[in-house]
């Protein structure tokens, strides 16, 4: 049985790393080559990359400086932001990244997925979903960043995505995001249980224990983090770390 993949979400501001708090508020946490080069020698499983700004600002992606980040990496990197093309695809994939992480491009047409996994196979592209709670219970399906409310349902949107060709779906809280609070497990068994390809939940994880409810209780064949790698202590002082092999036993 293969173990359940841990996955550092880091994201991109400019040529730093921040990290935000309910998509907003971000702190500078470092360089981003540097931070790779600490994962590397952790032997994460994988590493997933967030251009936070490019969709938002309708900019290309920064492909200099992710085949930079790609050239530390000694492990599968996934790429999102700003992703509207096939011809950006293939330039990532150059670039040496392993996925394709689509978002907010996918909210209007989804022909960028079908195009990317017809040339790179499904494996090769993910579907990502930013999700805010709504008062009546249910998700707002968000774009760009959190800022644009797409008025698209939830469970038709990430059935979309895979019809398209979207290997994975990447789902993320907007509530929860950096709280540290653990993941919003209602939302994670809904869109795992919409779809018949691996889940990657994000947005809350503050401790081991979260990553295992996630699986366990929600579903979710991989979980990503962002706070949890990138901060130490109640006072939130910068360290990037990792669990240790026995930490991840449970997976």
């Amino acid at each position: 049985m293969l173990r359940t993949r841990v996955i550092p979400c880091l994201l991109l501001r400019g040529h730093g790393l921040v990290k935000t708090r309910r998509f907003k508020d971000a702190v500078y946490v470092g360089d981003p080559v540097n931070a790779v080069r600490i994962f590397s020698e952790k032997e994460v499983d994988e590493l997933v990359l967030l251009d936070i700004d490019a969709s938002r600002e309708g900019r290309e992606p920064p492909y200099e400086l992710i085949a930079e980040i790609a050239g530390e990496c000694f492990m599968p990197v996934a790429y999102g932001g700003g992703v509207r093309t096939l011809e950006q695809v293939r330039r990532l994939i150059r670039s040496g990244v392993e996925k394709v992480v689509v978002n907010s491009a996918a909210c209007s047409s989804t022909e960028v997925i079908r195009a990317a996994a017809e040339v790179f196979g499904s494996q090769a592209v993910v579907g990502a979903v930013d999700a805010r709670k709504t008062l009546f219970g249910g998700w707002k399906v968000m774009a760009r960043s959190g800022t644009a409310d797409t008025g698209l349902a939830l469970d038709a949107h990430v059935q979309a995505l895979v019809h398209a060709g979207a290997g994975e779906i990447l789902v993320n809280s907007i509530d929860r995001d950096g709280t540290m609070s653990g993941f919003d497990l209602e939302l994670v068994r809904r869109v795992s249980g919409a779809v018949d390809v691996p889940v990657i939940a994000c947005g809350g994880a503050g401790s081991v224990d979260h990553l295992r409810q996630a699986v366990r209780d929600g579903g979710a064949s991989a979980v990503a983090a962002g706070s949890l790698f990138v901060f130490h202590g109640r006072h939130r002082a910068v360290l990037i770390n990792y669990p240790s092999a026995a930490e991840l036993a449970w997976s």
